[in-house]
C-alpha cells in the first residue's frame, strides 16, 4: 500500500494509501467527476474576510486534516463507498522542481509517462466498497476531467518526477 513519490522534487515522500480512509480530503468516487455548482460572491469584503479566516484556521490546525472521531453513520458510509484522494496537496508538499515536466508512473506492466500538470490534477483511487485495492493496486490513477474514467491507470507502485 506504499507508493514512493521521488525524482525531481525537493522532498521525496512516501504515500500510504492504507490510512487515507481516515483523511478528510478523500472524495467519494461517484462525486469526484460531477460538476460542482459555482456560487458567485457579491461582496468582495466578505470573500476577503472568509479567506483570512480560512488562512488563520489552516495555520493553527494540524495538517493533514484527519477525522478525530467517526460516528456510526460515517463508519457505514466508509464501508459502502469507493474513495479517491486528490494528488494536488501531495505534489505541492513534495515541491516539484521547476525543470520537472513529466511524471513516470511505474506499474507492474508498462510504465506510463504523463505531465506533472496531469499528475497534480489527478485522483488516486485507494478503496472500493470501503476496502483497499488488493488486485491491480495499491492505487488507480484517474484524471480529474474523467477522460480515463473507464480505463484508469492501474497497479501504480512508484511515481518518479522527471
Amino acid at each position: 500500500m506504499i507508493i514512493q513519490l521521488k525524482g525531481k522534487v525537493t522532498y521525496p515522500i512516501t504515500l500510504d494509501a492504507s490510512v487515507w480512509i481516515f483523511d478528510d480530503r478523500k472524495i467519494i468516487l461517484e462525486e469526484a467527476f460531477t460538476e460542482k455548482e459555482v456560487v458567485q460572491e457579491e461582496d468582495p469584503l466578505k470573500k476577503a474576510d472568509e479567506m483570512f479566516n480560512q488562512e488563520i484556521y489552516f495555520q493553527t490546525k494540524i495538517k493533514p486534516p484527519v477525522n478525530k472521531s467517526i460516528n456510526r453513520y460515517e463508519k457505514e458510509k466508509i464501508l459502502e463507498n469507493s474513495f479517491v484522494m486528490p494528488l494536488e496537496d501531495f505534489i505541492n508538499n513534495a515541491e516539484v522542481k521547476p525543470e520537472a515536466k513529466r511524471a513516470l508512473l511505474k506499474t507492474d506492466g508498462d510504465d506510463i509517462v504523463i505531465t506533472v500538470e496531469q499528475l497534480t490534477d489527478a485522483y488516486l483511487l485507494f478503496a472500493v466498497d470501503g476496502k483497499p485495492l488488493k488486485e491491480e493496486g495499491p492505487v488507480h490513477l484517474y484524471f480529474r476531467d474523467g477522460s480515463n474514467k473507464e480505463a484508469p491507470i492501474k497497479n501504480i507502485k512508484q511515481i518518479i518526477i522527471k
